[in-house]
């Protein structure tokens, strides 16, 4: 007679958080974070409410580590369209500053307007407002590592010369990265790739006229 084996916790405990997951992410989209229950994600992923009080304080932490492991999901399958094992976690230096900056904040116009990407995200972003733990949280896992990667590009802009010495990276990058951000969560206009690179030629060149070659 074969012999049973036992269950395997920790691929039935995957196999539920990837549940809660799937479930936070739909719900959001569906009936917005105001009414987004972690009752319903429970009943939506198949578990029960206990499962998810047992891994998260509340619906607002599932919410970040969906939208975590749904931000990480796109690095690797972009890494994977690339032909690169590991997920795509770097600004790439390419020596041309301007054209790099560009290529990320285009993607990031296309991720601010796909529908999978924009619940969730805004959803976390006014409840950070509220929730000051739950806004330090977001800002430390998801915010801050997206900004530094765009310190480092410009650190090595500056030792290649492209960029002032004297200029602070962290500052420098909120030139081009918050306007971005700031149209797109008031909607004050539309998020376009020629937006985009307006902004970065902006933040590189300023806004006086350039003398022309002669």
């Amino acid at each position: 007679m074969a012999q049973k084996t036992a269950p395997d916790s920790t691929r039935r405990s995957e196999r539920s958080r990837r549940a809660i997951y799937d479930a936070a992410l739909a719900l959001v989209d569906e009936v917005g974070y105001a009414k987004l229950t972690i009752e319903a994600v429970a009943a939506r992923a198949g578990v029960g409410k206990q499962t998810i009080y047992r891994w998260w304080p509340s619906k607002g932490a599932v919410l970040l580590d969906a939208f975590l492991d749904l931000a990480e999901q796109a690095a690797r399958q972009a890494s994977e369209k690339a032909g690169r094992e590991e997920a795509a976690t770097e600004i790439p230096d390419s020596g041309d500053l301007e054209a790099d900056l560009k290529y990320v904040m285009r993607a990031t116009v296309d991720e601010f307007n796909d529908a999978k990407y924009d619940a969730p995200y805004r959803a976390l972003a006014a409840e950070g407002l509220l929730n000051p733990e739950l806004g330090a949280e977001f800002v430390e896992k998801l915010l801050e590592p997206q900004l530094q990667l765009y310190v480092k590009r410009v650190r090595q802009a500056q030792e290649a010369g492209q960029v002032g010495p004297a200029i602070d990276p962290r500052v420098a990058l909120e030139m081009w990265t918050s306007p971005l951000a700031q149209r797109w969560l008031m909607r004050s206009g539309p998020l376009t790739h020629a937006y985009a690179d307006t902004l970065v030629e902006y933040a590189l060149y300023g806004i006086t006229p350039r003398p022309t070659a002669s």
